[in-house]
């Protein structure tokens, strides 16, 4: 988070505590399969990736990559 500009750590930051409350009315929200961690919040350009065993435990805060022409 220390790297962030200080905009996109605030949205972070406001996303996780308000859409990791409940998963079960997360809108930003994606279980992964057949990846390291188990679950994906996007915001923004950055994807928060956690697992969740009784608790949520933040693993990895990324940004994505914008995709052009050539991505595929």
């Amino acid at each position: 988070m220390r790297k962030l500009d200080a905009h996109a750590g605030k949205q972070i930051r406001l996303a996780v505590s308000s859409e990791l409350l409940d998963l079960s009315k997360a809108r930003n929200v994606k279980a992964l399969v057949s990846h390291a961690y188990g679950y994906r919040l996007q915001v923004g350009s950055y994807r928060v990736f956690f697992d969740f065993e009784g608790a949520v435990r933040i693993v990895s805060i990324e940004e994505a990559n914008k995709r052009d022409e050539r991505t595929y």
